[in-house]
């Protein structure tokens, strides 16, 4: 229950980016192609970050894994996304934040494994099963979140860099929801102390 519960906070964030990307790289003057090129640039960072997670898994604790991904998710979306005003570091966050945030369901492997490790009985379809369905529970949730998030205009105008854009309570959002992705890794360092 710990490492779902992580995997429905990082998922309500996890896909905000990607719909929103394209819209904010327009908002700071970007073609047709360069604001679609920010997804294109995430989901290409992605599949590399799932390769190295994939290699990551099989060698290291499942909250090991979540950690590398949890933080580079997060300081991803409050470091680079937060103070991007332009396409270039833009893209620099495109690429991060699909290599770290990207990977996430790939640590879902070493999740299985730990689990199996408690209960030998656990079928690990059924894991995958739970994993995925906390994944869509935070997809969905997301939508409309995102929509009230963005409704206001809050902090347009007062915050610096994108943060004050109208974009800055769902970077927020965002980076948050990354950081509570890391849920598993406390639970598990408040169990060995």
């Amino acid at each position: 229950m710990i490492y779902e519960t992580g995997n429905i906070l990082e998922a309500m964030g996890y896909f905000l980016p990607t719909i929103y990307l394209p819209t904010y790289a327009r908002s700071i003057g970007a073609s047709g192609f360069q604001a679609t090129l920010t997804v294109m640039l995430f989901n290409l960072a992605s599949v590399f970050g799932c390769i190295v997670m994939g290699s990551m898994v099989d060698r290291f604790h499942a909250t090991t894994c979540i950690l590398a991904s949890t933080a580079g998710s997060t300081i991803a979306v409050f470091l680079i996304w937060g103070f991007a005003d332009s396409l270039p570091p833009l893209y620099v966050f495109c690429i991060f934040y699909g290599l770290f945030a990207g990977c996430f369901t790939s640590t879902w492997p070493a999740i299985v494994h730990e689990v199996r490790v408690k209960s030998s009985y656990a079928d690990p379809s059924i894991i995958l099963g739970f994993l995925s369905t906390g994944r869509g529970i935070g997809n969905v949730v997301s939508g409309p979140l995102s929509e009230a998030l963005l409704k206001n205009d809050a902090w347009k105008g007062v915050a610096a860099k994108a943060y004050g854009s109208g974009y800055g309570p769902l970077i927020l959002f965002t980076g948050v929801s990354a950081l509570l992705g890391g849920f598993g890794v406390v639970m598990r360092s408040s169990r060995l102390s």
